[in-house]
């Protein structure tokens, strides 16, 4: 595993909901096309950039499965939070 990978698995817990996942894909996505149009389609560094973009894809898709899907009231509440169905009481 090269430097550019580590540095990306190691960060991989800091992306969360505060760093929109899909704009740091694009991100990586750019890098890798740099990175392959100036070292080489076959170089080591250009299939390290892949890699990357292949580490946060799949980390995007993880995200996606390992997010509950909200009921239709918890996304009732979501919108209206005042509403008397949404209410929490203390016992």
């Amino acid at each position: 595993m090269n430097t550019r990978t580590t540095q990306l698995l190691g960060g991989l817990s800091q992306v969360s909901e505060n760093e929109n996942i899909q704009e740091r894909i694009q991100e990586e996505l750019a890098q890798a096309r740099a990175v392959c149009s100036t070292e080489g389609a076959t170089s080591g560094e250009c299939a390290a950039a892949w890699d990357a973009v292949e580490e946060l894809q799949a980390e995007a898709s993880h995200q996606k499965q390992t997010q509950p899907t909200k009921t239709s009231l918890e996304r009732y509440c979501d919108d209206n939070p005042e509403a008397a169905e949404c209410r929490l009481y203390d016992d």
